[in-house]
């Protein structure tokens, strides 16, 4: 714990983390937001967490080959542990203070590009 704290200590502390978060969390449901309803997010938006990031792909209930298609593509580019907890289904994108920006910033953009592929 001590290493965790002075990290982030040296990273500029819990103002820097709690920015970055807002800044990390806000691609991905943004993206969400924007879709149409292809990205379902079940958590009402003033009870969104920053750290993880649940969501459905194809509809608000999921579309289970597009998830499945999704995780697979996803995978390919190194983002693995995207799906869900197997009791609520759908995707789980965990942004912990050690997730970067740009690796945020790459998971939005799959989103996008997954979107733009599979929106009917």
């Amino acid at each position: 714990m001590g290493l965790v704290l002075e990290w982030i200590k040296n990273n500029g502390g819990t103002e820097a983390m709690e920015r970055l978060n807002k800044q990390k969390s806000s691609m991905i449901y943004d993206i969400i937001s924007n879709s149409n309803g292809f990205y379902s997010c079940p958590v009402e938006p003033d009870c969104r967490s920053r750290m993880n990031v649940t969501f459905r792909v194809g509809s608000s209930a999921g579309d289970e080959a597009l998830e499945k298609k999704f995780l697979e593509g996803a995978a390919k580019l190194g983002m693995l542990s995207l799906k869900g907890h197997r009791s609520v289904g759908g995707m789980r994108a965990s942004l912990y203070n050690a997730v970067t920006v740009e690796d945020s910033q790459a998971l939005a953009s799959y989103m996008a590009q997954f979107l733009k592929d599979h929106q009917q």
